[in-house]
């Protein structure tokens, strides 16, 4: 089970370990030549190690500040999807997991500032304990630099008794570094699934401090308080020699007094292309935001589920794509994703919305789903698109055979497949390297099934008039009924069509037996790279993972399970 984990996950594993080993080598490359440096030797006889340890852990950060903004770059991302070299699935999936490289670099952010913030608490204490009276020999020298004319400091703290605190607080650095320091606590305490669940505003607003922590960062280091030797001080001030001689620094003699100047701030440098990357994607997002968008038709589905049907000037989708929505009228802020579930083939794009939340049945108040009667298009609240955008369901149609599960309302993304697949069907069969699809609906109200049934009954009549029947094989189970539906269920269950859907394939009851459904999939296809599509919760998508894991060969020749899960 471990050899079929690393197998399907190798490149995760790859991507994930060269990420660390950067890290790592920067880390390290950084420490040992602050540790080594010439030029900050007088630094080091101060400070010590904790000097290597906040410029160190720095360069980390400025590391991961540039990663930051590209994996929440939309555009980009598809943009990288339709090139050639990542044509192929096993590249398609890991730009899926975009936000989860999005969290994994934000927490290289927290733990290098935590590990910098700390390493400069040190350093303030002993600059501070360096000008104390109990200070002797080449500490006390260097610490008293700088208070004679044509003298330059290397210790920002100029006596024992100053507030550290607060005389940091008047400098560039220490502001700087204050607002970093808050900006990132807010940015990371909202980012939790919980804010995210219950206030998005909140957790929109609170992201977008990002703004003030990259201006903070690109001139946190005008400040300088951490000091070296300049280069012309080193050619005249032989370190080696002079080191032992502090006593008999002078201007002209053999030890001069040494000089020193703060490093030109460098963190700009390295995320200054992100920035201008996701400064493009912001204007792209604002165009599109700007763009009409025609309402043609909406439709209340049971189980408070809506369907809008829209038209917008060129736009082109592919089958499994997503949209962002955002509804003005409800908030000027928030844009939520909706998987499309119209083909392109069509002459319309639709999503279905089910009121699952406050935003969403604002949404179903705004278009009058509630009432008897729906508002005509004309008196409907103005929407902005924001895509399509590339999604994991995309790939369906690169395996010669693909399993595509849904679960509730996560059957959407499917519809826009299974449309997809009947048209390419009609027009040309022959090109379609994708041969056998399996299909599961998971679903606990019978009447949810009522929108779904239309599109696969004409989808299994026309595979039937094709003589095509064997292409899709679907099993639809419903996990919740009462005592009334389940003897009209049994009164009519010698009936030729299924008395929920009408559908000649009867509705299974109860849930899925996962262990027996992969395992006869296996043995259907011993030598096929098999793709699982999944839309749904998070706890049937950990065990459809271990499913995949479970049933997929050691052998390379043999069946391998590949499993996409679609999430936004």
């Amino acid at each position: 089970m471990m050899v079929c984990w690393i197998f399907n996950e190798s490149l995760s594993i790859i991507v994930v370990l060269s990420w660390l080993g950067v890290n790592l080598y920067l880390f390290i490359d950084t420490f040992r030549w602050y540790e080594e440096e010439k030029s900050f030797f007088y630094t080091r006889v101060i400070l010590g190690s904790t000097l290597a340890w906040a410029r160190a852990s720095a360069l980390c950060l400025n590391f991961n500040c540039m990663l930051i903004l590209l994996p929440v770059s939309r555009n980009l991302i598809s943009f990288v999807r339709g090139t050639s070299m990542c044509c192929t699935g096993p590249w398609r999936r890991k730009l899926d997991k975009n936000l989860k490289f999005h969290k994994l670099v934000a927490y290289g952010i927290a733990v290098n500032a935590t590990i910098h913030t700390v390493a400069h608490l040190f350093n303030l204490e002993r600059f501070r304990l360096s000008q104390s009276e109990d200070s002797q020999g080449l500490v006390a020298a260097l610490s008293k630099l700088g208070n004679t004319p044509n003298e330059s400091y290397l210790n920002p703290v100029r006596t024992f008794h100053m507030n550290t605190v607060t005389g940091l607080l008047t400098t560039i650095a220490g502001i700087t570094g204050l607002v970093i320091s808050l900006a990132l606590i807010l940015i990371v305490t909202s980012s939790t699934e919980f804010i995210r669940q219950s206030s998005y505003e909140l957790f929109w607003c609170t992201h977008h401090v990002f703004i003030i922590f990259f201006i903070s960062l690109a001139i946190h280091g005008l400040g300088g308080i951490i000091r070296g030797q300049t280069q012309e001080s080193l050619l005249l001030h032989n370190v080696t020699f002079c080191r032992d001689h502090y006593v008999e620094w002078q201007a002209a003699g053999p030890c001069p007094v040494p000089q020193f100047s703060g490093k030109e701030p460098s963190a700009w440098k390295w995320f200054l292309g992100p920035v201008f990357v996701y400064a493009c994607e912001r204007i792209i997002r604002f165009w599109r935001f700007q763009q009409e968008v025609v309402i043609t038709k909406v439709v209340s589905h049971p189980s408070t589920v809506l369907e809008l049907q829209m038209k917008k000037r060129d736009f082109k989708m592919a089958p499994g794509q997503y949209i962002f929505l955002q509804c003005p009228a409800i908030s000027p802020l928030e844009w939520h994703p909706f998987t499309l579930t119209s083909a392109p083939q069509e002459d319309f794009f639709s999503v279905h919305i089910r009121a699952a939340g406050d935003w969403t049945e604002a949404l179903f108040k705004a278009f009058g789903a509630e009432g008897p009667v729906l508002q005509v298009p004309c008196s409907l609240p103005r929407l902005a698109v924001d895509g399509p955008f590339g999604a994991t369901l995309t790939d369906v149609f690169h395996y010669p055979v693909s399993v595509c599960i849904a679960a509730g309302i996560g059957v959407t993304p499917f519809a826009s497949l299974l449309k997809s697949m009947w048209y390419k069907c009609c027009e040309s069969p022959s090109q379609l390297k994708l041969s056998k699809v399996y299909f599961y609906w998971i679903c606990r109200d019978a009447q949810a099934f009522e929108w779904f049934a239309d599109l696969l009954h004409s989808l299994e009549t026309r595979m039937s008039e094709q003589g095509n029947t064997h292409f899709l094989s679907y099993r639809i189970f419903l996990t919740g009924w009462d005592e009334n539906q389940a003897i009209h269920i049994a009164l009519h269950w010698d009936e030729n069509a299924d008395v929920i859907t009408g559908l000649k394939q009867k509705t299974f009851y109860g849930r899925p037996n996962w262990n027996s459904e992969f395992k006869e999939i296996a043995y259907s296809h011993p030598s096929s790279s098999i793709g699982v599509f999944f839309c749904g919760p998070k706890a049937l998508s950990k065990t459809l993972r271990k499913m995949c894991r479970l049933y997929s060969s050691a052998d390379p020749r043999g069946v391998h399970f590949y499993y996409n899960n679609e999430s936004f």
